[in-house]
This record gives structure tokens, sequence and C-alpha cells, in this order.
């Protein structure tokens, strides 16, 4: 497939590949957009959930390897690379992040680019309307589970993980389609509380460019919250320089 014309930018992100083996499509995809990030680029960030599944660095597969390596080779080019965790793919650890030429990241991360000010997160931390989750995820992100669940065998560790993501379908299929957006309260918190009044996340599909004339500097310059597509049909970008913004698609061929 050709790749798409990746403006020349400082920054180019993306997130929400769900990379996964029945999806070869979007993992070609993938590393076809990796090889045609332009000279130009100085940084590369995938903002969570590169991956539908991840147990442990130690479960390495031919889909692993081929990302890790297509990551790899953008950094032998210059370009840094980041990850930051997602909700399917949380425990990515560093020894994956370095076998990428990369290193992980946490959240929110706060991005200079020329002088203007990002925050960037995967942004399931802002859909605190949605409890359940919202306790699911404080139980998954501590510390002393993960440690406890990455001692575990592989096959135990796949079990479970099976399980979760299919009480996560069921439980989805039942919720309001709002409870799964962010909450704006949660968002302006945050741009008040960080003073950066421009923030970028995934997590929700929904992409757009959201102003919020109520939480920005000045009337004239409205806080902004730009959020990343999911790669399915479609492939999702944002490219950065200074304060502006391009949020891009581009069709996926041969998308299943």
């Amino acid at each position: 497939m050709a790749a798409p014309a990746v403006p020349v930018s400082p920054v180019v992100l993306i997130s929400d590949l769900h990379l996964q083996e029945s999806r070869p499509d979007i993992t070609r995809a993938f590393v076809d957009f990796v090889a045609a990030v332009p000279a130009g680029c100085r940084q590369f960030f995938i903002l969570g959930d590169l991956f539908e599944l991840w147990i442990g660095d130690d479960a390495e597969s031919p889909l692993t390897n081929e990302v890790a390596a297509s990551l790899q080779s953008l950094a032998a080019r210059g370009v840094s690379v980041f990850l930051m965790h997602g909700n399917r793919d949380f425990l990515i650890g560093d020894d994956y992040a370095a076998r990428c030429g990369g290193e992980l990241i946490s959240e929110p991360f706060e991005l200079d680019v020329d002088g203007a000010k990002w925050l960037l997160l995967h942004g399931d931390v802002l859909c605190t309307d949605d409890t359940g989750y919202m306790e699911f995820r404080r139980m998954v992100r501590n510390p002393a589970w993960q440690r406890e669940f990455l001692s575990q065998p592989l096959s135990e560790r796949q079990a479970w993980a099976d399980r979760a993501r299919e009480q996560s379908q069921a439980a989805t299929a039942g919720k309001p389609a709002e409870i799964m957006d962010v909450n704006q309260g949660a968002v302006l918190e945050l741009i008040r509380g960080s003073g950066c009044h421009r923030i970028l996340h995934g997590h929700t599909h929904r992409p757009a460019v959201h102003e919020l004339p109520e939480a920005g500097p000045s009337p004239e310059e409205p806080a902004r919250r730009v959020v990343l597509g999911d790669w399915d049909r479609q492939g999702w970008y944002a490219a950065i320089a200074g304060n502006q913004i391009a949020l891009r698609s581009f069709p996926l061929p041969g998308a299943m």
C-alpha cells in the first residue's frame, strides 16, 4: 500500500492502533506509516494502545518483533520515539521500549514544541463517569498488582487477559455511549490544574478538535482538546508545529 504523505513537522503522534495478529492490514499500515515519517520530524509519540493486548515484555511474537524493528529503524534515523501506556497495553515495560529504540513516558506528559506547551495523555483517566472502568484501572495500574501478575506463567496471564477482554466487551455493550467519553469537568480540571491549555489524547475513538473558551488564557485564545482517532478502516495521526496542529486521517487499503 502507499503510505500517506506525512507533513514535515517536528512532532508526529498516533494512538489506538490495537495491533493484533488477526488484523495484519493494520500492522502493514503502521510499518508503512513509520517508514514514511519524513526527515525533519524530531519526535514520534504513541499515546497508548499500540497493541490490543499486552501480558508482559517476555511474551514475544512475530508481531511484537516486527513492530519493534520498525520503530528501531525510525529511531536510527534520529527520531526520538516515545511510548505511553494505554488501557490495553499498560504492561509494556522498559525492556520492550528499549527494543523499539524508544522510552516509556508517564501521563500527563508535558511537551514543548518550539515554545508551545502541549499536554499528552492516553485519555482513559478523563472518563470519570465510567466508575466501573475507573475502579478496574486503579487495580491494574497498582505496581503491586502488576508485579504479582507478571510473576505468573505466560499461560495464566494469557487466560486472565482473555477473560478480562470478554468481560470488558460485554460491559461496554451495555453502557450508554456518553459514559465512555471524557467528562468535561475532568478536562477543565486538568487544563486549569496543569496551566496548559492545549491537550491531546486518544482512547475514546472520537477524533475531533474541541475548543474550550472557558479554559483558555483569553477570550481570543480558547483552550483546545485534540482527540486522535483509532486505526480500523482509517489511520489517524496528528502533526504539531509550535501551537499549530493538523489532525489527519488516511484510508487503510484492505481493511477488514
